[in-house]
C-alpha cells in the first residue's frame, strides 16, 4: 500500500500522548510500534524528538511516513485537549492509585500518555488523567524502557478488542506454521 492508502485504513481508537522523552531513539521505537498496532496518532509533547528529525527518520526504520502524528507545547495542552473531545486519557505510572493493565478494561477511543524516562509522568497530567494505569512489576529495579511499556500496554488494548478488530478491519490471521509443516 502507498502511505495515502494506508493512511485511509481503519486505526485502533488510541493516541499516545509523549510527554518529554529525553530519548529520539526511544521515540523512534514508539513510532514503529504505534504503526505496527495502526493507533490513531502519536502526540509529540514539549522536547520529546518530533519530525523532521534524523535520529527519528532512522529508528522508525520507515514507519514515520504512515503515522498519523501532532506536536503540543506540553502534554498538559494534549490531555486537555483530548478531553474536550470527549476522550479518556490513561496515564502509564506506578503509583499508589494505578491499576494493573491486566485488570482494567480499557475505554476506546482513548489517550494514553508516556512519560519521561527518569521523571515519568508528570504530577499535573497525573491529577488531570481519568485513569492511571500500570504495567506489574517484580523486578528489584521496578522499571521499563518507555518504549517496551508501551508495547506491552498497546498490545494489551490490541489483546482486550481483537475480535472487533478483526471483524471491522478483515484481518487475517497469518498462519505461524512454517511451510514444512503445511508442506
Amino acid at each position: 500500500l502507498s502511505p495515502a492508502e494506508f493512511q485511509a485504513l481503519p486505526r485502533l481508537p488510541v493516541s499516545v500522548i509523549l510527554e518529554d522523552l529525553r530519548s529520539a531513539f526511544n521515540v523512534g521505537s514508539i513510532i514503529r510500534t504505534a504503526d505496527c498496532a495502526r493507533i490513531e496518532k502519536v502526540v509529540f509533547c514539549g522536547y520529546t524528538a518530533h519530525p523532521p528529525n534524523k535520529k527519528l527518520e532512522k529508528t522508525s526504520l520507515g514507519a514515520l511516513p504512515y503515522a498519523k502524528w501532532e506536536h503540543r507545547a506540553d502534554a498538559l495542552e494534549a490531555v486537555d485537549g483530548m478531553k474536550e473531545a470527549g476522550i479518556p486519557v490513561a496515564a502509564l505510572e506506578l503509583t499508589d492509585r494505578s491499576r494493573w493493565i491486566w485488570d482494567f478494561t480499557f475505554p476506546l477511543p482513548m489517550a494514553l500518555v508516556l512519560g519521561n524516562e527518569a521523571l515519568g509522568v508528570s504530577q499535573e497530567v497525573l491529577r488531570r488523567s481519568d485513569f492511571i494505569i500500570e504495567i506489574p512489576m517484580l523486578g528489584y529495579k521496578n522499571s521499563i524502557n518507555v518504549a517496551v511499556a508501551f508495547g506491552i500496554c498497546v498490545y494489551e488494548i490490541q489483546r482486550q478488542y481483537w475480535k472487533d478488530i478483526r471483524r471491522e478491519n478483515q484481518i487475517p490471521l497469518r498462519s505461524l506454521k512454517s511451510k514444512k509443516e503445511t508442506g
